[in-house]
Order: C-alpha cells, then structure tokens, then sequence
C-alpha cells in the first residue's frame, strides 16, 4: 500500500474538543470530507499533554493506530470538531 504524502496538503485546519472547546491540533487537511484519521506528520501544532487525550476535560478523542504504514490518530465519531 502506498504511504501519505509526506509534503501533505497546504490547507490547515484547527481541531477541537466537541465537548470543552479546548484546541488540539493544528493539522494540514487534504479533501473535504470529514475527520476520519490525523496522520502524526501532518500535524503542525499538537496542543495535548498525553496523546489522544483533551487536555482540559481528559476525555479521549482517537485511537493511536497504524494506516498504510503510518503512524496515525484514528477519531472517535463526535468527539472533534473542526474549524
């Protein structure tokens, strides 16, 4: 399988807790769709302590995971929104 593109897209966007408004990550987004999974070399900004974990309300937000051969968060439906 083919790995991500390691440039990655320029567009970035905010990620946020759904449930404290507290900011995550700072992440370069490719597509239009929805958050599904943040690739760790993608993101700019990483505003967490403890991965996968809101740093104010502790709630946990993703799974840590590997895609096509690439260390990746894979969300949790409802628990991050984006700006």
């Amino acid at each position: 399988m083919a790995k991500p593109n390691k440039k990655g897209p320029t567009k970035t966007v905010e990620i946020f807790c759904a449930k404290c408004k507290t900011q995550l990550f700072k992440y370069r987004k490719g597509g239009k769709g929805a958050l599904v999974k943040c690739f760790k070399e993608r993101i700019v900004d990483d505003y967490t302590k403890t991965p996968c974990q809101c740093p104010s309300c502790d709630q946990t937000f993703a799974r840590d995971t590997l895609i096509r051969g690439a260390p990746a968060f894979k969300m949790i439906g409802g628990k991050v929104t984006m700006k």
